[in-house]
């Protein structure tokens, strides 16, 4: 099959045939074009829209200018934001050379379709101002003629109408201090039509400092004539503002953030966002600026429709998508250049500090269509397979986006006549014929070189290597061999997973794969495993404990002061989504036993497991980390002899591995497990609830406790209406009064039907706040006989934990406080009344007819005289001896009888003191006197002393 080399048939510009031109071109420049001084092809309207792909985004955003200048509509702000070599600039010049009306509109190409879709035959000059963000300082004015602009206001009135147009804002400009709005619009009114272009906006103001003042004004001076021109022009029919802004990851940290989010809160109002470049306009984009002319279109045609045929022929070995008819469309758009190498530049390159798109792919594709032009290429593609990586300007453009230590990568691994896919292609014709060797190398190179960064899985597929090098006059056969010849020779190609990729580490991969074959999974993986994923959870937390593939047996059945979170371990008992699960099994194996005994607090457990899709990774990852652990340890002790550079490179894969594993764990080890019961036909049947953490969460344990609390597994706080209705479904039954709390407490933390509560002070609170009112339940510090002890309901009280506390039924509480009442009101009408002035009569001396004594006129009483009232007592104070053994129940007796009568009135202020005195006939050993002391600290003793 004969087919057209692409020299043949596109012609590239005289200055890329003749590499003159400039990187510096590629980058527009707004300034220079306004001031004259940018190159021809920028600077002459119909050289820039003849090299002008007018894109979709492009196209909508000329419209609406023009309509707006017009007076037809269009959107009075717009602004442009995305990434750096998105194409802003080159936007704004396009604006700028249409609304100066320098050059015919028919003379620029693209437009007069533009203009006739709007129905515009002649488009009037519109005045245009340019604000260079970059091109102003905030604290030394800009010189024009005789006139100092200290702001950007005087900069832009001067621009749009000269001195006379400045003379509406000196006042403000040499003040520093904003315009108002109907200055803004009475200066937009007399530029009209007119244009403002504002370019590099955070630049300029990130140059103010919080609470400073400037020659150029203050931030929230300059912030508020931003909010005046954008309201402005809102109002001036023909006035247009586009306005570029950076996107947040290219605005600066600190302060670019904040002036970025500024003016991003001020233009959302009016503002209508640019479409940026698609990676497909792209290619019309740089096919545009980079060649003149296609001189052949059927020899172009026949090119696109013959790769077309041969990707369907071996559709096999190829990506799906070259199946489809777009992308043929796209090989046209793209032609000369292969789609595949527009992909990596914009997929992969993109994502390098300091690539910019657009600009960096033509900056890079210029060098590379000169340096194939010079040496004839034949290809009938520009391919990913034919990157002349041994021209130094190539090279060098590709180094300078890359990490330091590529050189020897490319020397050795890549392209040259002394390196090693050279080499090979001397050994067999059959490469040497085609440059098999080193079209492969340079197709990896391209495709990996950045890092593979946005991939799921590090390197290329084999199917997009035969992309980047198969064509229809060449056999596929011989791509495929070669690269096995590769992996075999090269030091720096690296494959896993059928994916592969160039590093800057020397390939000691063979050696580490044979050493992974010396370890066993008992005695080697699992230590492992265990020792990184304790490290990757992490320690703190509210569980009692974490137990990392620990047995049954050792993992402790108490009640503890937290539930317990158990780690299964990786093989044999992942979770995956089948009915018969593994974890499910192994949990509860672990639920049911302790050992050989049966466990008791089953509702104090919870679960992790490992994701079965992901932990065989994992487990293989722990094996590679244990291979190159070994050979840096044969390093470190001289058993294995290797130079500096391998040497480090040896050990950062064993870091990069350890890395790599505690990620994997990571990953793996997401979901919780929560083990519960329902009730199906009177019986409990086990259940499992099962979530998924996030693997980028800071701490894991963290991220576990939250989720857990989230999905209320674990109950941080309780309310009284939970555990009253907990009360009336398992205990208030049957003509059930009370039931001790501890009970209770304790069957939270043995039955999976019930809440689990991380402590037991999650249910003294809730006591405590249920007692306080009447709707719940009461609670009694113990009873004798048929009456409660410590009685609390309906009030706050003293409440406990004990084995004589009870839980009483709210029926029966309200019952005994009935009952508690009427006795004291009949103990109260009983008792005699207290005579008030220390005689025997019950109450004050009264008029022999039943009124008081009236006075006489000497003031005093006509009757029986009154007797003066006793003073009140002001002051209470008591002491009682204790009963050690009933101290408790005793104590709360006092608080009910005594205590209440004070902290019920207001006013009162109420002291308790507790004295205890404890004498021993053998005295305290070490063990009692430490928890003592402990306990009293705790309980903030104001003195806790042992003595002789």
């Amino acid at each position: 099959m004969t087919i057209t080399p692409w020299r043949e048939i596109a012609v590239p510009h005289q200055d890329v045939l003749k590499g003159t031109f400039q990187e510096s071109e590629f980058a527009a420049d707004i300034s220079q074009v306004h001031q004259g001084k940018a190159s021809k092809e920028y600077q002459d309207p119909a050289q820039f829209f003849s090299r002008t792909f007018i894109t979709e985004g492009m196209a909508l955003l000329l419209d609406s200018v023009v309509r707006r200048l017009a007076g037809q509509g269009g959107d009075p702000v717009i602004q442009l934001q995305t990434a750096f070599g998105g194409g802003k600039t080159h936007t704004m010049l396009a604006v700028y050379h249409l609304a100066q009306g320098k050059s015919s509109a028919s003379d620029l190409h693209g437009i007069p379709p533009l203009l006739d879709k709007i129905g515009v035959t002649a488009l009037q000059p519109a005045r245009v101002a340019v604000i260079d963000g970059i091109n102003l300082s905030v604290s030394e004015p800009k010189t024009h003629g005789g006139i100092s602009c200290r702001t950007i206001w005087g900069e832009l009135a001067l621009q749009l109408g000269g001195e006379s147009a400045y003379a509406l804002v000196r006042s403000a400009d040499e003040s520093g201090t904003s315009p108002d709005k109907d200055t803004v619009v009475e200066l937009l009114s007399r530029a009209a039509p007119c244009v403002i272009l504002m370019d590099e906006l955070v630049a300029f103001y990130r140059q103010f400092q919080e609470g400073k003042t400037y020659p150029a004004g203050s931030f929230e001076t300059n912030m508020t004539f931003i909010q005046a021109l954008t309201e402005g022009i809102k109002s001036v029919p023909k006035a247009v503002m586009l306005a570029s802004l950076p996107d947040s990851t290219n605005a600066g940290e600190g302060r670019g953030q904040v002036v970025l989010a500024q003016l991003e809160s001020y233009f959302r109002r009016l503002h209508k966002i640019w479409k940026p470049v698609s990676k497909d306009e792209a290619f019309s984009i740089v096919r545009r600026r980079l060649f003149d002319h296609i001189e052949n279109q059927s020899g172009m045609e026949s090119t696109c429709r013959a790769f077309g045929e041969f990707y369907v022929a071996n559709k096999e070995d190829l990506p799906n998508e070259t199946q489809e008819s777009q992308y043929l469309e796209r090989m046209r758009q793209a032609y000369p250049i292969h789609p595949e190498i527009f992909d990596r530049l914009y997929e992969d390159w993109s994502t390098l500090q300091g690539f910019q798109r657009t600009r960096g792919v033509l900056q890079l594709l210029a060098q590379v269509v000169h340096r194939l032009w010079k040496d004839g290429n034949s290809d009938p593609l520009v391919m990913p397979g034919a990157l002349p990586l041994f021209d130094p300007m190539v090279r060098n453009k590709c180094l300078d986006y890359l990490p330091q230590g590529w050189d020897p990568v490319i020397d050795q691994d890549i392209d040259g006549e002394k390196s090693k896919p050279a080499y090979i292609e001397s050994e067999e014709a059959r490469f040497g014929r085609i440059q098999a060797a080193r079209r492969v190398a340079r197709t990896v190179f391209l495709a990996t070189a950045p890092g593979g960064a946005g991939r799921m899985s590090k390197g290329v597929e084999q199917e997009r290597i035969l992309l980047g090098v198969g064509r229809p006059d060449q056999p596929l056969g011989h791509y495929k061999d070669v690269l096995k010849r590769l992996l075999d020779r090269l030091n720096y190609l690296n494959t896993e997973n059928a994916r592969f990729w160039f590093g800057l580490t020397p390939n000691l991969r063979r050696e580490m794969e044979s050493r992974k074959q010396r370890f066993t999974d008992r005695d080697d993986v699992v230590p492992v495993l265990r020792s990184r994923l304790e490290k990757v959870i992490g320690r703190g937390g509210i569980f009692a404990g974490v137990h990392v593939f620990t047995p049954s047996a050792d993992i402790p059945d108490d009640y503890g002061s937290a539930p317990r979170l158990v780690i299964l371990p990786p093989m044999g008992a992942s979770y995956h989504k089948g009915e018969s699960n593994m974890a499910f099994m192994a949990a509860e194996e672990i639920l049911r036993n302790r050992g050989e005994q049966p466990r008791q607090k089953q509702n104090r457990l919870l679960f992790l497991a490992a994701d079965h899709d992901v932990v065989s990774r994992a487990w293989d990852q722990a094996k590679g980390w244990l291979a190159w652990n070994s050979i840096v340890t044969d390093i470190d002790n001289d058993r294995l002899v290797l130079d500096t550079l391998q040497v480090r490179q040896a050990k950062q894969q064993r870091d990069e591995a350890e890395q790599s594993l505690q990620r994997l764990l990571r990953e793996a080890y997401r979901w919780i497990i929560n083990p519960h019961e329902e009730f199906v036909r009177g019986k409990p049947k086990l259940e499992w609830e099962v979530v998924s953490i996030s693997p980028a969460a800071s701490s894991l344990v963290k991220a576990i406790e939250e989720k857990a609390i989230e999905e209320e597994w674990l109950i941080t706080e309780w309310s009284s209406i939970h555990l009253s209705n907990t009360l009336r479904q398992w205990y208030f039954k049957e003509g059930v009064a009370e039931v001790p709390a501890l009970k209770v407490w304790q069957d939270t933390c043995h039955y999976l039907y019930l809440p689990r509560l991380i402590n037991s002070d999650v249910f003294k609170n809730a006591m405590a706040q249920g007692v306080e009112s009447e709707d719940f339940f009461g609670f009694a510090m113990g009873k004798d006989g048929e009456r409660y002890l410590g009685f609390v309901f309906g009030k706050s009280g003293l409440t406990s934990l004990d084995e004589a506390a009870l839980l009483i039924e709210r029926g029966a509480a309200a019952a005994f406080q009935e009952l508690v009442r009427k006795e004291q009101e009949a103990k109260r009408q009983a008792e005699p009344p207290q005579p008030v002035d220390g005689t025997s009569t019950g109450g004050a001396a009264t008029h022999p007819k039943g009124g008081q004594g009236r006075p006489d006129q000497n003031g005093g009483s006509s009757g029986t005289p009154t007797p003066s009232p006793s003073t009140p007592k002001k002051q209470f104070y008591g002491t009682v001896k204790l009963d050690p053994v009933k101290a408790k129940m005793d104590f709360a007796t006092i608080v009910d009888e005594v205590v209440q009568q004070f902290t019920s009135r207001l006013g009162v202020e109420v002291e308790i003191s507790v004295e205890i005195q404890a004498k021993g006939r053998d005295g305290f050993d070490d063990a009692v006197q430490r928890a003592v002391k402990e306990n009293c600290n705790v309980l903030r003793f104001g003195s806790a002393e042992f003595e002789d």
